[in-house]
């Protein structure tokens, strides 16, 4: 039983420990667990709420690691399948002391990019109240976008709740031009839609927050579109009309940026789900980001309740 569910590819990311020192050069590495979905699972699940998250690993030693590190975060591992014929992915990722690191991806032809929709048919959505999905996975392959297509119209069938991050990665991509259509045609199917002013202007030619807004805004399902607007927070706008912006939270010293955009909707899932108001959701987006830039890995930055607590006491606001 999960008030959330997730599908996506998790990436073993290998992680650099010498700061400015390039990939060739580098020999000392973390092997830390990653993936934009799985974040967003780890970081439900950190704030108390229960989570599934539907993949494919290898049969070898990351894949191994990959179900026991979730199964340590306390996400469901129930429907995640071990394939001996693939990989599971993994990554290469340099530590950079300013902007953002570099990352190489080892991921084609990956256990999870071989997923078939025939998994969807098993999973269980009785309980669901939310199903976070993202642009990343429809992208891995053709075989991963047809089973992402397959959850998507039975949680339409359901009437559960969906939020849609496009996510974008380009590389993954056959082209710019596939990709816009196929994450602008999968937002449609979206109760919420999570874009960022940088990936507006990839998608529908505008970083305006209200003009990418409105365009999401056209879509079958859609009914609230927020989108990230950086350090100043983030611009909400529902299919009512009204709209408003929450501010961000100053940020003293970023150390990395990698979940940041996955710790937003993961403050955003979370807070609807304690059936708090649109604003709070926002607001508590905005201090998951806040705090994940302030560390190194992918998603360690993510709060307890107490910790969040904390975090809103120190920067002086509440949820209503």
């Amino acid at each position: 039983m999960s008030e959330v569910i997730t599908i996506g590819e998790p990436i073993t990311t290998f992680a650099s420990k010498e700061p400015d020192v390039s990939l060739v050069d580098a020999v000392e590495f973390h092997k830390i667990l990653g993936g934009a979905e799985l974040n967003v699972a780890i970081g439900v699940k950190r704030l108390g709420h229960s989570v599934e998250y539907i993949s494919g690993v290898g049969e070898e030693p990351l894949g191994e690691f990959v179900i026991k590190t979730i199964k340590s975060h306390a996400v469901g591992t129930k429907y995640i399948s071990s394939d001996s014929r693939y990989w599971t992915a993994f990554q290469l990722k340099d530590m950079v002391t300013k902007g953002d690191p570099q990352t190489y991806n080892y991921r084609r032809g990956s256990a999870a990019a071989h997923l078939t929709k025939d998994v969807i048919e098993n999973v269980d959505l009785d309980d669901v109240k939310i199903a976070h999905m993202s642009g990343i996975f429809p992208a891995i392959s053709d075989t991963a976008e047809e089973t992402f297509r397959t959850l998507m119209d039975r949680l339409v069938e359901k009437g559960t709740l969906i939020t849609f991050d496009p996510n974008l990665r380009p590389p993954l991509w056959k082209d710019e031009e596939t990709m816009r259509t196929t994450i602008n045609d999968l937002a449609g199917f979206a109760d919420i839609v999570l874009p960022g002013v940088g990936e507006g202007k990839i998608l529908m030619g505008s970083e305006d927050p209200e003009e990418i807004a409105d365009f999401y805004l056209k879509g079958q399902r859609t009914k609230t579109v927020i989108v990230k607007i950086g350090p100043d927070g983030a611009f909400v706008k529902n299919k009512d009309g009204e709209s408003f912006t929450v501010k961000g939270f100053k940020v003293d010293h970023i150390v990395d940026t990698v979940g940041a955009g996955d710790g937003f909707a993961l403050g955003v899932i979370t807070a609807l789900l304690e059936n708090k108001s649109l604003k709070s959701a926002v607001l508590r987006g905005n201090a998951v980001g806040a705090l994940q830039v302030q560390t190194p890995g992918d998603n360690d930055g993510y709060p307890t309740p107490d910790e969040l607590t904390a975090f809103y006491k120190k920067e002086g606001v509440q949820e209503e």
